[in-house]
C-alpha cells in the first residue's frame, strides 16, 4: 500500500502550514488504505483535505479568474476498470473532487459548469464560501504585477493531486485545481483532462501532474508516462517525459506509482511540496527529485 500527494509545483517556497496540511492529507488517505479501503477512496480523502484547507490552489483556496469568479476543475480515474470522472468550471462548490466522483457513476466522463453544478447540488455537496478580501487583493496584485497574460501562464501554476495503490494492487489517481491566477474565463488546463493531468491503469501505473497545463495537454503527459512504465522504471519514465516537456518550453511536476508499487516524485520547478505514506513512514518535503537543473 502506498499513497502520494502533491500541493503543486512552482517557484514559490511552500509554507510550514502547507507542508503540515500535506502530512494531514497523507494521514487521512492512508488510514483508509490501512483499514482495507480502496485506492480511489484514499485519493479522494487526501484531495478533499487539501481542498478544504484553503492553503492550496484548489477548493476553498482556488484562484480567482480575471473576472473575479472562482471556477474549479477536478478529475479522478480508477485503474481497476479505467472509469473516470471530471468536472470543469464548477462554481460555488467547495469539493470538485467529490463532484468528479459522482460523474464517474454516470454514462459520461466529463461535465462542465452548469451540468457539473447540478450534479453537485443534487448530492448536497458543501458550498464554497464567498471569496474574502484577500482573494480579491491577490487578484488585483496579479493584474498589476503581470503586464501580459502570457507571463501569468509562465509563472503561476499549481494543483493538488494524489495517486495510490491499495492492498489489492488497485491504482487510482486524482487532481483538483483553481487554475492560474487572473486567467481568462473559459480557459481549461490539464487537471480535468483524462490522460493529460491524470491517468491510472492497473496494468501500467498511476500518474498525477501539475504544471503549465497547455504543455501537459499537448503531450498527454500522464498517459505518456504510464505507457513508458510498461518497460521503464518510474524514475526513467518520468525523466524521459519531463525532458520532452522541457524541450517544448514547459514546466511540470509529477507523482507516480507503477503496477509493482515502485514510485517517484519529480519536478522541473524549484519546488513541489509533496509527500508519500507507506506502512513504515510518512514523508513530506518542499521538493523531491529536481531534474533538468
Amino acid at each position: 500500500m502506498i499513497l502520494l500527494v502533491h500541493g503543486g509545483a512552482g517557484s514559490k517556497k511552500p509554507s510550514r502550514r502547507s507542508l503540515a496540511k500535506l502530512t494531514e492529507s497523507l494521514d487521512s488517505g492512508f488510514d483508509i488504505l490501512h483499514k482495507g479501503g480502496t485506492s480511489l477512496d484514499a485519493v479522494i480523502a487526501s484531495i478533499k483535505a487539501l481542498e478544504d484547507s484553503g492553503l492550496f490552489n484548489a477548493g476553498a483556496g482556488g484562484n480567482l479568474q480575471f473576472d473575479g469568479a472562482r471556477r474549479l476543475d477536478a478529475s479522478l480515474m480508477d485503474g481497476k476498470d479505467l472509469r473516470a470522472g471530471a468536472v470543469i468550471g464548477l462554481e460555488g462548490i467547495q469539493n470538485p473532487v467529490l463532484a468528479a466522483r459522482h460523474v464517474m457513476d454516470l454514462p459520461h466522463v466529463m461535465l462542465t459548469d452548469r451540468g457539473a453544478r447540478k450534479i453537485a447540488l443534487a448530492h448536497k455537496l458543501p458550498l464554497l464560501p464567498e471569496p474574502g478580501r484577500e482573494a480579491y487583493r491577490k487578484l488585483e496584485r496579479m493584474k498589476r504585477i503581470n503586464n501580459s497574460l502570457l507571463s501569468l501562464y509562465q509563472t503561476y501554476f499549481s494543483t493538488v493531486g494524489a495517486v495510490a495503490s491499495d492492498r489489492n494492487g488497485n491504482l487510482a489517481a486524482g487532481s483538483s485545481t483553481g487554475g492560474i491566477p487572473a486567467m481568462l474565463p473559459g480557459r481549461v488546463g490539464d487537471t480535468p483532462v483524462i490522460g493529460a493531468g491524470i491517468f491510472a491503469d492497473n496494468t501500467l501505473g498511476a500518474v498525477a501532474c501539475t504544471g503549465i497545463g497547455e504543455y501537459i495537454i499537448r503531450l498527454t503527459l500522464a498517459k505518456e508516462i504510464c505507457m513508458h512504465m510498461e518497460t521503464l522504471t518510474p524514475y526513467r519514465a518520468a525523466s524521459l517525459s519531463l525532458g520532452r516537456l522541457a524541450g517544448l518550453g514547459g514546466e511540470a511536476g509529477i507523482i507516480l506509482i507503477d503496477k509493482r508499487g515502485r514510485f517517484t516524485l519529480m519536478h522541473t520547478t524549484a519546488y513541489m511540496p509533496a509527500g508519500f505514506a507507506t506502512r513504515k513512514t510518512v514523508t513530506v518535503r518542499e521538493g523531491f527529485r529536481h531534474v533538468l537543473e
